[in-house]
């Protein structure tokens, strides 16, 4: 599903790092903003243990979400699309955060899926949003 989105600025940090983390944080911010829209209620935001960090742990209709959000420049479209970004080795660690999470949450019984949203940055505010459900 594809939906844009008004957007929010960031705080013009010149450092390419430094750019990175503000775009990341956008991202998670619109990505939580658009789950809220769709009627799921955010549990989590980057939730970390010494596996990983979960970016989004919500729930909807008795479902729990774990949330991976990815974001990248549409202008650096040569490395792919953010969905694309995820590969084997983030499944493995995203999946391995997960269970330590339901183990201390006492979610374990629970019904649980693993989405992706995928933000695309394009020029100016102008952005773009994907909501991969059951991605993994």
């Amino acid at each position: 599903m594809n939906k844009r989105y008004a957007s929010l600025s960031g705080d013009g940090s010149s450092s390419a790092r430094d750019e990175r983390v503000v775009r990341g944080r956008r991202a998670e911010q619109l990505a939580a903003d658009y789950l809220v829209e769709q009627g799921y209620e955010i549990l989590h935001r980057n939730w970390r243990c010494r596996s990983g960090e979960l970016d989004l742990v919500a729930k909807r209709d008795g479902v729990l979400v774990v949330v991976e959000v990815r974001s990248r420049k549409s202008r650096n479209s040569a490395f792919g699309t953010p969905a694309e970004s995820m590969t084997a080795r983030k499944i493995k660690q995203v999946r391995d955060t997960a269970a330590v999470y339901f183990q201390q949450t006492g979610n374990s019984a629970a019904i649980i899926r693993f989405d992706v949203i995928a933000v695309t940055f394009g020029y100016g505010d102008e952005f773009t949003l994907e909501h991969i459900q059951a991605a993994f």
